[in-house]
């Protein structure tokens, strides 16, 4: 398991999902003033009056938009004016983030006339991002809602993107509607408690074994003969699927088809060790506790201070 290589959707979701860069930065001017000379040179020309003409009819159309939505069965409206309803309730001991936490959501996004600009679903994975690098109204409503819950979001523009829009399709002073899934709230201390209650009974169970550093592991097969075992500075060929502790799959050689190479040196810790127990031909299931995988980072669909499960099996030795 390379560190890089599971980390490959989590960019995405913040530009995607919330109009965020790569590197959790608002895509809209940070400093508003720096463009103050080129804004007044250019005030007087068809182009500026054309825009903000096309932002004024945008914000008017939006807060005509939500006021006649707010009168409607089943919408709530906030202090701030984030109108939102629930589609359907998650069980009752689901999890509330507040705005520190990470999420995992999927959604689908829309225009208040009905045109679809983002959907996790249509790209048929899940989002994962931290609360507080989103819009304002993302930050405020998923805070509102519990693991399993569906709400509809009515997002007014100073919530969303403003006066600057985001892209080709959400213009300035855009209201915009989102379907939002809540899956899982991933926060470092509760995550830690559950990763630590799970390999406590874990390790109650027949076949499980675990080494001094708190690793944990369970042999799936056991290879005919004495084939190799590695060292750390070995690379091996493994086929592997990994999941986290409630059966979610994030990660598998499997689902690609074809086993990797790597560096054993150069993985996490509860791979460096685990592979080490093995010899060519054996197949083991291994419980790796936070400390030994990603901690409390976490890394893209793992969240920060999860226990993985990776069921490996061991190919061959380089």
């Amino acid at each position: 398991m390379r560190k890089i290589q599971i980390i490959s959707a989590a960019t995405l979701i913040l530009v995607a999902a919330c109009g965020r860069s790569a590197s959790g930065e608002s895509e809209t001017p940070s400093d508003p003033s720096a463009n103050e000379n080129t804004e007044t040179a250019s005030s007087s020309t068809p182009e500026r009056a054309e825009a903000d003409q096309a932002s004024a009819e945008n914000l008017a159309a939006s807060l005509a938009f939500l006021a006649e939505n707010a009168e409607k069965e089943g919408i709530t409206v906030t202090d701030s004016g984030l109108q939102y309803m629930v589609l359907e309730a998650g069980p009752e001991n689901g999890a509330t983030p507040i705005s520190t936490d990470r999420v995992v959501v999927h959604y689908v996004g829309t225009l208040k006339d009905g045109v679809e600009f983002d959907s996790s679903r249509a790209r048929g994975a899940a989002a994962t991002f931290p609360l507080n690098r989103v819009i304002p109204g993302w930050t405020e409503g998923l805070q509102l809602m519990s693991e399993g819950d569906r709400f509809r979001f009515f997002v007014p523009p100073e919530l969303a993107y403003g006066e600057f829009g985001s892209g080709p399709v959400i213009g300035p002073n855009e209201s915009l509607i989102f379907d939002v899934e809540l899956i899982k709230v991933q926060n470092p201390e509760t995550n830690l408690a559950a990763a630590n209650a799970f390999l406590a009974e874990n390790a109650k169970k027949d076949g499980v074994s675990a080494t001094e550093s708190g690793l944990q592991y369970q042999v799936i097969t056991k290879a005919e003969g004495e084939g190799a075992s590695p060292t750390a500075a070995n690379t091996v060929k493994v086929h592997y699927a990994g999941t986290l502790v409630n059966g979610t799959e994030f990660d598998s050689s499997y689902a690609r088809g074809e086993p990797i190479e790597f560096s054993l040196g150069g993985v996490i810790p509860g791979w460096t060790e685990g592979l080490q127990l093995m010899n060519e031909g054996d197949k083991y299931r291994l419980f790796i506790p936070p400390a030994l995988a990603y901690g409390a980072n976490g890394a893209g669909p793992i969240g920060p201070n999860e226990a993985l499960i990776f069921e490996v099996e061991l190919l061959e030795v380089k």
